[in-house]
């Protein structure tokens, strides 16, 4: 009987109800021990049954937290008893597998998930994976946690819809004492209902108590409650026989529920025979059950909890090396035999080493955090220590577990490391705890440690390490002595001239300096067979790093496709980072929006708040190329913020980008001016020496209209010789445009055209704008329209509104009206363009389903709501809307 939880169960009546209509959805309900959650899960399993939808179970098990995948493989194992991470599947893949199952059911279904608190992380992962994505599937998702900071962390970061269970009223704690404990004095009962204070376990336990052995019995009520339960078990597991007492001990400690396994433990501890019948006692009593299955469950977690926190440390060390004798799998035992070790052992500190990196490679990543921490604390050797701890920390960013990483720099002795340790302990500091952005000086104390690594012989640590700091060079404006040590020790690194952490780093720190033998030797690149899909983007990033957009961009694109694959998030999130910038920087606004929307969303997903930002900055610019200046600005002034709070003055570059694009769009030419020049002018706080030659044509614009051609004349004249020495490819168009409206004549603008603008069609466009421009001013109407055709094409493809609009401005001015297309696409949503432009390039909804990490009935729904929205009824009408917009 559920007594008191009326709003609780409507609440869920009604998700089981959207759920059957295909409209999906998930709650948590969450509350302290003992107070009712999986009393209330019982009561949604009946009511889903009831409705005719499946159910499938499963409940997290302490003793399993380090087994990867074990939630959700017994979620599944009905449907397909493979679904776990053996491929080295991430929990993004383990998911959209997931989804897919689900998909292909012919039901409705409820997934019940008790003690989810407790399920390993990559289960926890993959659960909230499913839950954000249910929106358009039959499909409710319920699961019970208990209270805790750990909890709150992981439900803030998962964003899950929460059904707290509070205390029962006082008449519905009475009714509920009355049920189990008639026959209570009053005085006894008020005790009880006190002591309780609205906990159903409470009230059951320790009215039973109190029922059996009177007030004398009763705890001490200045104890939490949670523990006085547990006590009300320890003293029920006193009454036991030692060997049963003992038997569930190991139960407790065990990953497994195989209740042989218990067994042959217990005998080991025991140093006798135990049998099935020595669990009797605990049986009857109800403290555990044994199902048909053979398989161990205690009546309540708090059971557990108590008899692990009641036992000795050296006791509980015994027990795991008792499992560790008997259990099945070498990376149990290896589990059990560190959880059994008394003090530093380097050779099973060893393979809990060994066991993390490959834990890790299966995106396990905090079940590997927590073996490599075990590694670390079973350390002989204080360096290996330090290695192992900071190797948990990187593996723990990737998860965007800011506790873990602030705990584990805590337990590093700095004093101990080797060199490229201690680059990387001063490097996560500085990036995971905000110590300060990196100057000059830090960058030089870098340079020097990864020279001292070069000529010490330790290439593939100076590799990961320079490569680690290569990014922060390019955003932090070091001197030019500082930069070209680093660019001496990466040329001087002893490996593979193409190696890609050679040319990113040397990207990032001499973008002018090498960038021309850079360009031809990432372009001999596209055809390397043997990179990985991380080295694939890392290239990608290094020729975005030298304005080369295009090359940039099939780097990246492979590297987005192999990744999406792999399930690799982080990494994936990263280099759709660069894809936005390259699209949003080079005017195409639409790629950018759909590149920087997806991107966000992941970084949100995964906590990565430095990815997030980025994407902002580049949904700012997107938002100010599509004339959307309100967003725009807001989003500069939310990004100046963080980045002027943090010391990263080098980008705020960005945000001035972004105000100065915004108020070019607007028609206010002399603010744009304002705003951009700051970018170029090395006294100024947002100064950058490599995001300015992005901005030449916007400046060069601002210029023309503000009358401010004589300031761009000297940008110009400096610029043109970085260009010729760097040949980057943005600073290239860049000059054609300057060029062009700074000559001001016939000639200038025909050389623009010719030049070789094919991969730069904004820039095209802008300079047939001004070219088709001067030449109605130069009463030459009707050599001006085609340009200003074109141009308005380009614009409105690229969807780049204003820019648009003032084309056909122009042409109205020479006489002939251009209406303003259709925006079909403007109408969908960011996702629903990205699904629209995959269903047009042939993808079926479950590869898109695959590709964007959705589930197929929710690419079906946006197909069926996007068709009507573009005024289309069939992929191949889709198709041809979609090549009819492209620039």
């Amino acid at each position: 009987m559920i007594v008191g939880r009326g709003a609780e169960i409507e609440a869920l009546n009604t998700l089981l109800d959207e759920a059957v209509a295909d409209r999906g959805g998930a709650f948590v309900i969450r509350g302290e021990a003992g107070i009712g959650k999986s009393t209330l899960l019982g009561e949604v399993r009946a009511r889903a049954e009831a409705r005719g939808m499946r159910v499938l179970i499963t409940t997290g098990v302490q003793a399993e937290v380090q087994i990867a995948y074990a939630g959700v493989q017994h979620l599944f194992r009905r449907l397909r008893p493979d679904l776990d991470s053996a491929d080295g599947r991430s929990p993004f893949r383990v998911g959209v597998g997931a989804l897919d199952l689900l998909a292909a059911l012919d039901e409705p279904v409820l997934l019940a998930v008790e003690d989810a608190h407790w399920l390993d992380r990559a289960s926890w992962d993959v659960l909230a994976f499913i839950a954000r994505r249910l929106e358009s599937d039959p499909v409710a998702l319920v699961m019970t946690v208990r209270d805790g900071p750990d909890v709150d962390r992981l439900l803030a970061a998962a964003a899950f819809p929460q059904l707290p269970l509070e205390p029962l009223e006082p008449a519905d704690a009475r009714t509920l004492l009355d049920c189990v404990a008639p026959g209570l004095s009053p005085a006894l009962g008020d005790r009880v209902l006190a002591e309780s204070a609205g906990n159903p376990l409470g009230l059951v336990e320790l009215g039973g108590l109190a029922a059996r052995s009177g007030g004398a019995a009763m705890l001490p009520a200045l104890l939490p409650l949670t523990t006085r339960v547990e006590q009300t078990f320890t003293g029920l597991v006193d009454q036991l026989p030692p060997v049963t007492r003992a038997l569930l001990l190991v139960a407790a400690l065990d990953d497994d529920d195989n209740l042989d396994e218990v067994l042959a433990a217990t005998a080991e501890l025991e140093s006798r025979p135990v049998t099935a019948d020595d669990v009797e006692p605990a049986v009857g009593g109800r403290l555990v059950s044994v199902d048909e299955h053979n398989r161990l469950r205690f009546r309540h977690p708090l059971l557990r909890s108590a008899l692990r926190q009641s036992a000795s440390v050296a006791r509980r060390r015994r027990v795991h090396g008792c499992l560790a004798a008997v259990v099945t799998g070498a990376d149990r035992r290896l589990l059990h035999l560190a959880a059994a070790a008394t003090g530093p052992n380097e050779a099973l500190a060893t393979q809990l080493a060994d066991f993390a990196a490959r834990t890790g490679r299966r995106q396990a990543i905090a079940i590997a955090v927590d073996a490599m921490e075990r590694a670390a604390l079973l350390s002989e050797d204080p360096q290996d220590r330090g290695s192992r701890l900071l190797w948990a920390t990187r593996m723990a960013g990737a998860q965007g577990d800011v506790e873990s990483i602030r705990r584990l720099l805590a337990l590093i002795d700095e004093t101990a490391l080797r060199p490229a340790d201690w680059l990387r302990l001063t490097w996560y500091r500085e990036v995971n705890l905000s110590s300060g952005w990196t100057g000059s000086d830090r960058l030089g104390v870098y340079t020097e440690l990864l020279e001292s690594m070069r000529t010490d012989g330790d290439t593939d640590g100076t590799l990961d390490a320079m490569n680690s700091v290569a990014l922060r060079f390019y955003w932090s404006n070091p001197d030019e002595p500082t930069r070209m040590r680093l660019v001496r020790v990466a040329e001087r690194i002893d490996a593979p001239p193409d190696d890609w952490r050679v040319l990113t780093t040397l990207a990032m720190a001499a973008p002018v300096e090498r960038g021309a033998d850079l360009l031809d030797r990432l372009a001999a690149a596209q055809d390397r067979l043997d990179l990985t899909s991380t080295g694939t983007g890392e290239l990608g990033v290094a020729a975005s790093a030298l304005g080369a957009y295009t090359l940039s961009n099939k780097f990246l694109t492979a590297s987005v496709a192999g990744l999406r694959t792999e399930g690799r998030i982080g990494t994936l999130t990263s280099a759709l980072t660069s894809l936005a910038f390259n699209a949003a920087t080079a005017g195409d606004a639409r790629a950018a929006m759909n590149a920087a929307t997806e991107c966000l969303a992941l970084a949100t997903e995964i906590g990565r708040p430095a990815y997030a930002l980025q994407a902002r900055l580049t949904l700012g610019l997107a938002e100010a190329l599509r004339g959307n200046a309100p967003i725009a600005v807001e989003i500069a002034e939310q990004s100046e913020q963080v980045l002027l709070t943090a010391g990263m003055h080098p980008m705020l570059s960005l945000t001035q980008r972004i105000r100065g694009v915004t108020a070019l769009g607007e028609g206010r030419p002399e603010e744009a001016f304002r705003e951009l020049l700051r970018v170029f002018d090395p006294a100024d706080v947002a100064y950058h020496p490599y995001v300015r030659f992005t901005l030449l044509g916007h400046l060069a614009e601002a210029a023309n209209y503000s009358g401010s051609l004589d300031e761009v004349r000297a940008v110009v004249a400096e610029l043109t010789p970085i260009a010729a020495l760097s040949r980057s490819p943005v600073l290239t168009a860049g000059l054609v445009y300057a060029g062009a409206v700074v000559a001001d004549d016939a000639d200038a603008y025909d050389a623009a055209l010719a030049a070789d603008l094919r991969d730069w069609p904004f820039e095209r466009a802008r300079v047939q704008l001004a070219y088709g421009g001067w030449l109605r001013r130069q009463r030459q109407a009707m050599e001006s329209r085609p340009l200003l055709r074109a141009a308005a094409g380009t614009f409105d493809a690229l969807g780049a509104a204003p820019w648009a609009e003032r084309a056909r401005a122009e042409l109205r001015a020479t006489g002939e009206s251009r209406r303003k297309p259709t925006e079909a696409l403007d109408a969908l949503t960011p996702q629903e363009q990205q699904i629209a432009g995959l269903a047009a390039e042939g993808l079926s909804n479950r590869e898109i389903a695959e590709r964007l990490f959705l589930s197929p009935r929710t690419v079906t729904t946006h197909l069926y709501r996007l068709f009507p929205k573009v005024g289309v009824k069939s992929r191949g009408e889709l198709a041809a809307v979609l090549n009819s917009l492209a620039p």
